[in-house]
């Protein structure tokens, strides 16, 4: 059994959890535009044409010469009209212009559009304001894209707008990286399924929902194991075999140093691990490998700690395996009211964002401190990331935040 980090520090995890998902980045496949909606590309996307395409209007109203106008009015004769869609090649002459809607080709020969409301007609005269800028209400091509241009980038998210410039270039299916297929479970005799009688000594299972629900909130779709008893074996076997078929394996509880915390003997004598225990708070125990053909995260088991770990190290990993580059936002916030941390650990503390009437951010924090008070998570929208070694944070201090 190899040698690895136990106790490090929350930014050398972090550096660990990048690098192995680095390493076994998952593979590309093609998909249509309705299913590329939050995926990662996997390639630059290069645009096969300009955009807009053609020189159209930006207005409904008429199409005309500028050179034609003169004084503080101009009549011109209406000789025809182009609409949306195909071009019907009609070409304007000296004193005339077309009626046009918007987004239809300008019509050669024309280079302005007077606005419809702008406009008065008079049988089949129109008159139009002289003063009209030159080359006003048009869109020119290529203003938005050019061919050529590198529009997306791989290791960009896949948002609606992004996927509707696909769109508009014409592409019918994007590369993305793979969604990782990912087993969860829960560990413990004392877990019963809610809805069931509970006996004494028992509890009942939250964490299996919580888990699902922040993976459901990253659009990935875990796959719900039985609960892993507190016996050896049957962790060894249930683990080796969800390490054979998963891209990631994600456990609550028994990762610990209690005699009923079989899983990190398990991960160090059939696969590897890369660290055990990092100095946060919560969730010191938790243990990150690698088993068979899957990347291993053990989360503790209170379930404050399950929600903390998964933001700060758990996210990250799913977001290197399918190649993301683009970083998440980071935000700030004001503390509303004093924070002392006495210990060395970086900590994430439950708290209440606010926008206040100024437009700024503050986060109340919660009292309750014990990693297994799942009530003050669910008071919560966000963790405060409080940082290395002690710290005495006066109100009004800025400080990162992690929303829920």
């Amino acid at each position: 059994m190899s040698e690895f980090p136990t106790g490090v520090l929350f930014d050398d995890a972090l550096a660990i959890v990048r690098e192995v998902a680095r390493r076994h980045r998952l593979d590309t496949e093609i998909v249509p535009l309705s299913r590329a909606h939050g995926r990662v590309l996997s390639e630059e996307v290069i645009a096969p044409l300009s955009l807009p395409p053609f020189d159209n209007s930006a207005m409904d109203g008429f199409a005309l010469r500028h050179a034609d106008l003169q004084g503080d009015e101009t009549a011109l004769q209406l000789a025809g009209e182009q609409f949306a869609g195909i071009a019907t090649g009609q070409a304007v002459g000296p004193g005339e212009c077309l009626r046009i809607t918007t987004g239809a080709p300008m019509p050669s020969g024309t280079d302005t559009v007077v606005i419809r409301e702008n406009a008065r007609v008079e049988g089949d005269r129109v008159a139009v304001p002289g003063h009209t800028p030159a080359g006003a209400n048009v869109r020119r091509a290529g203003e938005d894209v050019r061919e050529g241009d590198t529009v997306l980038h791989a290791g960009e998210v896949l948002t609606p707008a992004r996927v509707s410039l696909a769109a508009s270039l014409g592409l019918a299916t994007l590369p993305v990286s793979r969604r990782p297929t990912v087993a969860v479970f829960t560990s413990g005799d004392e877990l019963v399924e809610p809805g069931m009688p509970l006996a004494p000594g028992q509890i009942y299972d939250s964490n299996r929902e919580l888990l699902m629900g922040l993976l459901r909130a990253e659009g990935l779709e875990p796959t719900a194991w039985p609960r892993l008893p507190d016996d050896p074996r049957a962790v060894e076997i249930a683990l080796r075999d969800a390490g054979c078929a998963f891209d990631l394996v994600i456990t609550c509880g028994a990762v610990s140093a209690g005699e009923k915390d079989h899983i990190p003997a398990v991960l160090q004598r059939f696969g590897e691990v890369h660290f055990w225990k990092v100095r946060i708070k919560p969730g010191m125990p938790v243990l990150f490998g690698s088993l068979d053909q899957s990347r291993f995260l053990g989360l503790p088991g209170n379930p404050v700690s399950v929600l903390a770990t998964w933001l700060a190290l758990g996210r990250v990993l799913a977001d290197g395996l399918q190649g993301r580059t683009e970083p998440r936002p980071v935000l700030r916030a004001r503390l509303a009211a004093p924070i002392d941390k006495p210990h060395a650990r970086r900590e994430f503390m439950r708290a209440r964002l606010e926008c206040g009437e100024d437009g700024g951010l503050s986060a109340v924090p919660n009292p309750a401190t014990g990693s297994h008070r799942l009530r003050a998570a669910a008071d919560s929208n966000a963790l405060i990331v409080i940082p290395d070694g002690p710290q005495t944070l006066a109100a009004g201090t800025v400080v990162e935040v992690l929303q829920l």
